[in-house]
C-alpha cells in the first residue's frame, strides 16, 4: 500500500514537472510576449521575466522591440532631369505595438522593406541629380515620411532613413569630371587675373616712386643680383633695365650741354688775348661782308659765319663775329662742320 502511494506521488510529481516545463516561459528584456488562447489575443503583451501559460491551450509569441537595421536593395530610376541612377538606402525602425505588428500585417519586416523600395523609387523620380548628390538630408526626411505613414498602423515606427549610395553611369561620371575640372580652371584663371591686377597696381606705384629717384633702379638691380646669387648658381644672368640706360643717356646729354658754354667762353678768352697787330691785320684783310653769308650750325655750340676772309691769320675768329648760341630746334644728329681758315698773310695791290 505504501509503495503504491509513493508511486502515485512520484507520478504526480512527474506530471506536474512536465506541466510546469510546458507552461513556463521566459521573456527577455528586449522582447514582449503576445499570448493567443485558441487563436484569440489574450490580454496585453507579457512583460519581460518569467511567465506561465496554459499548455496546449495558449501560444506565446515573442516580438523583438529593438531597432532593426534593414538595408534597401539598390533601385534604378530616372531622375527629373532624365539621368539614370541607382540608389541604395538603409531603414532604421522598431516595433512600438507588438500586438498590431503580429495582427495587422503578416510579416512587418517584409512589409517595411517593400514600402521602402517603392518610396525610394518615387523619390528618385521626383528629384534632380544635384539633389541626390548634395541635398540628401531633405530627401531622407521626405523618404522617412513616405514610409512612416502606412507603418504606423502596423505598430512599427520608422526611426531613420538614409540614402547610402548613388551610382552613376560611367559617361555621366566623365561628364561631371570635365565640368568640375573646367569650373576649377575658370576659378584659377580668375584668381590669377585678379592677382595680376593687384600686382600691376603695386608695380605702378613702385615705378612712380622709383621715377622720382633714378638711383633706386640701381639699388633694385643690386637687390636682384643678391637674390639670384643666393642660389649659388654657376651662371648668373643679370637683367639690365632699360630705364637705367635712359637715365645714363640723360646724364650724358646734360654733361654735353653744360660743357658747350665753357668751350665758347674759352675760345672767346683766347681771341681777346691775341696781339694788337693780329687784330689790325684782321681789320685790313677782312672785306666787306657779303649780302648773304652762309652759316653752318655747330652741334652744341654757337653759329659762326663762314665765307671769304672769315678767319684770322692765326685761324681764330674775332670775338665780335661770334653769334648767339644755336637754337634748340637744331637737330642733334648733325655733325659739327669744320671751320674754314684764311691764308696766313693778305696783300693789297696799290
Amino acid at each position: 500500500m505504501l509503495s503504491e502511494l509513493v508511486g502515485a506521488l512520484v507520478g504526480l510529481g512527474a506530471v506536474g514537472l512536465v506541466y510546469v516545463s510546458a507552461a513556463a516561459r521566459v521573456v527577455k528584456q528586449y522582447e514582449r510576449g503576445v499570448v493567443f488562447r485558441f487563436g484569440r489575443l489574450l490580454g496585453s503583451p507579457r512583460p519581460p521575466g518569467f511567465t506561465v501559460i496554459v499548455p496546449f491551450v495558449d501560444r506565446l509569441q515573442k516580438v523583438n522591440m529593438q531597432i532593426v537595421t534593414l538595408p534597401i536593395p539598390g533601385q534604378e530610376g530616372i531622375t527629373r532631369d532624365n539621368v539614370t541612377v541607382r540608389v541604395d538606402a538603409v531603414v532604421y525602425f522598431k516595433v512600438i505595438d507588438p500586438a498590431n505588428a503580429l495582427i495587422q500585417v503578416e510579416d512587418y519586416r517584409f512589409a517595411v522593406s517593400q514600402m521602402a523600395q517603392t518610396s525610394l523609387r518615387s523619390i528618385i523620380g521626383k528629384s534632380d541629380l544635384d539633389d541626390l548628390l548634395s541635398n540628401r538630408e531633405k530627401l531622407n526626411q521626405g523618404l522617412e515620411l513616405m514610409i512612416d505613414s502606412p507603418a504606423v498602423g502596423w505598430g512599427v515606427q520608422i526611426d531613420r532613413v538614409e540614402i547610402k549610395d548613388v551610382s552613376l553611369p560611367d559617361t555621366m561620371k566623365r561628364s561631371m569630371a570635365r565640368q568640375a575640372e573646367a569650373d576649377r580652371e575658370r576659378r584659377a584663371r580668375v584668381i590669377n587675373a585678379d592677382a595680376e591686377l593687384q600686382a600691376s597696381k603695386k608695380l605702378a606705384e613702385a615705378a612712380g616712386v622709383m621715377s622720382e629717384q633714378p638711383a633706386a633702379l640701381q639699388l633694385r638691380l643690386l637687390q636682384t643680383v643678391v637674390a639670384v646669387a643666393a642660389e649659388k648658381n654657376s651662371t648668373l644672368v643679370l637683367p639690365f633695365p632699360v630705364e637705367l640706360l635712359r637715365f645714363l643717356e640723360r646724364s650724358t646729354q646734360q654733361g654735353e650741354t653744360e660743357s658747350a658754354p665753357r668751350r665758347s667762353a674759352r675760345a672767346a678768352s683766347e681771341a681777346l688775348e691775341q696781339p694788337a697787330e693780329d687784330k689790325s691785320a684782321w681789320a685790313e684783310a677782312a672785306p666787306e661782308p657779303a649780302e648773304e653769308t652762309a652759316t653752318a650750325p655747330v652741334h652744341g655750340l654757337a653759329q659762326v659765319p663762314v665765307g671769304e676772309g672769315a678767319s684770322t691769320p692765326s685761324g681764330q675768329a674775332p670775338p665780335e663775329l661770334w653769334a648767339e648760341p644755336a637754337p634748340e630746334d637744331v637737330p642733334e644728329n648733325v655733325p659739327p662742320p669744320s671751320r674754314q681758315t684764311a691764308p696766313a698773310s693778305v696783300t693789297h695791290d696799290d
